[in-house]
């Protein structure tokens, strides 16, 4: 599938679930969000039909989001399910890991190729104050436990002034020993309040000057097309650092993701409102040839960037968790 900047699509990022154990504030409201009626919500025989359309179509690269995917049941045995599609190549997974450790060792069984582990404090009362739940713990297991099976991680980190700039350099040090990537995310307006950034300081720019400061030389290495990450590399780590400008928006050139919300709502970008609700078709009776043409043209009118896309969106209101991860 290519769009009309003449960009190929072939990464489409799942959202399995709405709901989330975790409450963290960038995401949604204390009491939470309205979660979806189970049956607004894709089946995962929908799913995998789905998927089934999209391989064919030459999506070869999932990554299962959420909410949290692993609050929904049997999500083992339909991640089992997927990786077993003609086609997909590669299947990835963005997870809080407070539910995961004891799962990890058959997460190669599955066919899991890589874990994001989101992970914004080392700090357990700082953990707690952006998650509003005491489960740092159980993280720190399924971090170790990714590591010990020698499963790719990424730790992924928002930022966010007042609640984890101290944190940003020990979160970097994890890199220090251990081969794994440490992305730090630009916060972004999907926190389920309205609420926006007027002065947004904390950009990719602030973010790199703040490593700068206060680590080995940092060396910026070659931007990787479709990639959503400026990497780095520090001297005597065997890691990497990143930094993502999930606000500010600088990688979207060459983008080359689509995503399904939980409800089966297509996006073609983070900052759109939607396409169209593709379950809808499916439950009226379309053919997979008819869903096929859908996603075709879905993907011919992609935004040129996540500025064009926002121009037209209305959902200020929106929680990460509804939308996909």
């Amino acid at each position: 599938m290519t769009d009309r900047h003449e960009r190929t699509l072939n990464y489409l990022r799942l959202g399995v679930t709405d709901r989330c154990n975790l409450r963290c504030f960038y995401c949604m409201p204390e009491a939470g969000i309205a979660y979806s009626p189970r049956e607004n919500l894709l089946t995962y025989e929908e799913m995998l039909r789905l998927l089934t359309v999209t391989a064919n179509l030459g999506v070869n690269k999932i990554r299962i989001t959420g909410g949290e995917p692993f609050v929904r049941r049997d999500m083992d045995k339909f991640i089992a399910n997927l990786a077993r599609i003609d086609g997909i190549d590669t299947v990835n997974l963005t997870t809080n890991g407070t539910l995961t450790a004891d799962l990890v060792s058959e997460f190669k069984n599955i066919g899991i190729n890589s874990v994001n582990l989101s992970l914004d404090s080392l700090d357990r009362d700082r953990f707690f104050d952006i998650t509003r739940r005491d489960l740092l713990p159980q993280v720190m297991q399924t971090l170790e436990e990714l590591l010990q099976h020698d499963i790719p991680v990424k730790i992924n980190a928002v930022v966010m002034p007042g609640r984890n700039i101290d944190d940003l350099v020990p979160l970097a040090e994890l890199a220090k020993d251990n081969p794994l990537s440490v992305r730090f995310i630009e916060e972004m307006p999907f926190n389920g309040t309205g609420r926006t950034y007027e002065n947004f300081a904390w950009n990719h720019t602030a973010i790199e000057r703040h490593l700068r400061e206060n680590l080995p030389a940092l060396t910026r290495l070659p931007f990787v097309k479709s990639a959503t990450a400026q990497e780095y590399k520090i001297d005597g780590y065997r890691g990497k650092v990143g930094i993502i400008a999930a606000y500010t928006r600088s990688f979207c050139g060459t983008c080359n993701r689509l995503r399904l919300t939980p409800q089966g709502v297509l996006k073609t970008c983070l900052y759109d409102s939607g396409v169209f609700n593709i379950k809808d078709f499916m439950r009226n009776g379309a053919t997979d040839s008819e869903l096929a043409a859908l996603l075709q043209n879905a993907v011919h009118g992609k935004a040129k960037d996540g500025h064009a896309a926002e121009a037209g969106r209305n959902a200020a209101f929106e929680s990460m968790t509804s939308i996909g991860g």
